[in-house]
């Protein structure tokens, strides 16, 4: 377990590290990375991954031939013989084991699962950056006090980031009780040592540019430093984690809706729990339980693809 936390944090102090470097000639980090992000394959499939997941969540729902909850081919459901209708003009993707639309659904889960992943990932970035936040501004500015509470509060991050991330999600949605807010705080606060640690790290080395100096120099008080020049250039990293963790989040808020602690209500589709409904009726109507796994799969590979990317055109070992 120790092992597994020092490469956590050894590759998220990575991260905040080469985030930190400047261009010697002047360009802009992300002008740079913009640039390497163009040419880079995996970058542009992942683009076209998220950007036809994003329409599909947003206009998709507004679409949908029929009405994701009604159960209009009720009566053609044999659950005793196991036959659900499949695929038709009508019902592009069959029907599930009670009658509804099941290309609506999956159109419709897209929202959800979207709604899931970003609310989740927000709440690990607010929580974690103001940890990281006041973290590295203890660390970097406080002097000996400061590296004492950098001490405590790294010690608390410690603690989650040795925690397997499934397990603390679980143990979270367990107290607090199935639902979908349930699933949202439980995702989040699995993210919140990973942006906590990222961001201290990069303001640490941020606290030592010429800049920071310059400002100390001039009389500039140490929080204002902190708030105004610090924050924002350590913010790189976070934003290439925050598109990595929502591929994450996706994948965990479907695992915690499979085990029973998502969203209770079945007429709002969700990924996660169709693919949950479906374990029933995997010999009969295998479809079910691949079409939403499949949808996760996929968009998961499309953030994946696109984090990575970002990742790799932050690393100035890669830049000319």
């Amino acid at each position: 377990m120790t092992a597994v936390t020092g490469k956590k944090r050894e590759k998220i102090d990575r991260l905040a590290e080469l985030a930190a470097r400047d261009d010697e000639r002047g360009v802009s980090l992300w002008q740079e990375a913009f640039r390497r992000l163009r040419r880079n394959p995996a970058a542009i499939v992942g683009a076209v991954i998220l950007g036809l997941f994003l329409l599909v969540a947003i206009v998709g729902p507004f679409l949908v031939p029929h009405p994701a909850d009604a159960q209009l081919w009720k009566g053609e459901i044999r659950d005793n013989i196991g036959y659900f209708p499949g695929p038709r003009a009508e019902n592009w993707f069959g029907v599930d084991h009670i009658g509804r639309d099941e290309f609506s659904r999956m159109i419709v889960g897209a929202r959800q699962t979207l709604l899931v992943g970003v609310v989740s990932t927000l709440i690990g970035l607010a929580v974690g950056s103001v940890i990281g936040g006041v973290a590295g501004a203890a660390a970097g500015l406080g002097g000996k006090w400061g590296r004492a509470v950098d001490n405590a509060l790294m010690r608390f991050v410690d603690m989650l980031l040795a925690m397997p991330s499934l397990l603390l999600a679980i143990s979270v949605a367990a107290l607090l009780g199935a639902g979908l807010t349930t699933v949202m705080i439980a995702v989040g606060v699995v993210s919140v040592p990973v942006f906590a640690r990222l961001l201290r790290g990069s303001m640490i080395s941020q606290a030592n540019s010429d800049y920071v100096l310059a400002a100390t120099s001039l009389g500039v008080k140490k929080p204002k430093i902190a708030l105004t020049h610090v924050v924002p250039n350590s913010l790189a990293p976070v934003i290439v984690q925050a598109t990595l963790t929502l591929a994450t989040a996706i994948i965990e808020a479907a695992a915690l809706s499979f085990l029973g602690l998502g969203n209770n209500d079945a007429s709002i589709p969700e990924w996660g729990v169709m693919l949950a409904d479906a374990q029933r009726y995997l010999d009969a109507a295998p479809r079910l339980a691949i079409l939403p796994a499949l949808a996760i799969i996929v968009t998961a590979l499309g953030f994946t693809l696109l984090g990575e990317a970002m990742r790799e055109a932050l690393d100035p070992k890669l830049r000319k």
